[in-house]
């Protein structure tokens, strides 16, 4: 590798995340279910299919418009199983907690998370508690790891993009990183920006109930929607095309994001499913998710092509196009 040390950017999702996944721990762990490198592992045992996940969350602050750590580790958990089309049935929470915690607070949070539990029609089932000193972590983190059921005739991999097939997002880009940007940095706007942090299993069950050609779903979490269509563009050796014109960003976001120096589309999202689909099929799922609580705001955004394998291309407003890389460096760290 490059680097002697670990920086903040091997955690951003961006190309250092994956430099290091493929030099430090695919080498050591590579095995058939992970070699994939989807959202989750899809293992078989007679008779069932099952998708496992695990998840660990850092973000800081702890609390933020729209959600909270707690809740973020069941969404977070729950839509990486959701992205496979199984159905979430089983999590483990285990909790870091810094020495001098609130009760209050830590109270706060687990009701957050038995409330986002069930939403989304899941069970907490086992867990783990370990206290350290104060000074040795930053309030609370968790890890949650989830257990799910892969109904046969669904599969979903980033590995299956096909050229022709139409991109949909569920709804805006970048809630969830400026929520958090906003509240880490004590900034107001004034029509509010809130996390979209939700869990999204009950919407991709409606999705599969148009079709369950659904070649490739994946949430766009640390690195945005550009890290993410990168990712499929690479796995399924296709090339993807992006419209500016139909991409969906709140007004106040946009404006937080040009204040701050951001690009949007690198901006996590934790309520968010970015859906590769056959072209004959889009307008009906689109349809379908429009008509739910999370994909109100569902939008044809882009397609896949043959051109440019690998790389994503953005078709700007003004008619002119540009390269879409993968997030190179950390943009916002510790945002989930």
């Amino acid at each position: 590798m490059k680097y002697d040390k670990v920086l903040l950017a091997h955690g951003s999702g961006g190309k250092l995340s994956h430099d290091l996944v493929r030099e430090v721990f695919l080498p050591a762990f590579g095995n058939k279910a992970l070699n994939r490198l989807d959202d989750r592992a899809e293992v078989s045992v007679p008779g069932t299919r099952l998708a496992f996940s695990t998840d660990s969350f850092v973000v800081n602050p702890i609390f933020f418009a729209g959600g909270d750590i707690g809740k973020l580790a069941v969404c977070g958990t729950v839509n990486d199983l959701a992205m496979g089309g199984a159905q979430p049935l089983y999590l483990s929470v285990g909790f870091i907690i810094e020495e001098g915690l609130e009760m209050d607070i830590l109270k706060k949070i687990v009701a957050s998370m038995q409330a986002a539990a069930r939403e989304a029609g899941v069970d907490i089932v086992t867990g783990d508690t370990k206290v350290v000193e104060k000074g040795s972590a930053d309030k609370l983190f968790i890890n949650t790891a989830g257990i799910g059921i892969v109904e046969e005739g669904i599969h979903i991999s980033g590995h299956n993009a096909k050229p022709g097939d139409k991109v949909i997002i569920n709804g805006f880009i970048g809630d969830h990183g400026m929520a958090v940007m906003a509240e880490r940095q004590g900034l107001s706007f004034q029509s509010g920006i809130a996390s979209d942090c939700a869990p999204l299993n009950k919407l991709v069950a409606k999705m599969l109930e148009v079709t369950r050609d659904i070649r490739v779903l994946r949430d766009p979490t640390r690195g945005g929607v550009a890290t993410t269509l990168n990712e499929i563009a690479g796995q399924s050796s296709v090339g993807i095309v992006l419209h500016e014109k139909e991409l969906p960003i709140r007004d106040e976001v946009m404006a937080a994001c040009e204040f701050l120096g951001f690009d949007p589309l690198y901006v996590a999202n934790e309520g968010k499913l970015l859906a590769i689909v056959p072209a004959e099929k889009a307008e009906d799922i689109l349809a379908v998710m429009q008509g739910e609580k999370y994909g109100e705001n569902a939008a044809i955004i882009g397609e896949v092509v043959s051109d440019h394998p690998g790389k994503v291309v953005l078709k700007t407003a003004v008619g002119g196009r540009r390269i879409v890389d993968m997030l190179v460096g950390e943009q916002l760290p510790r945002i989930c």
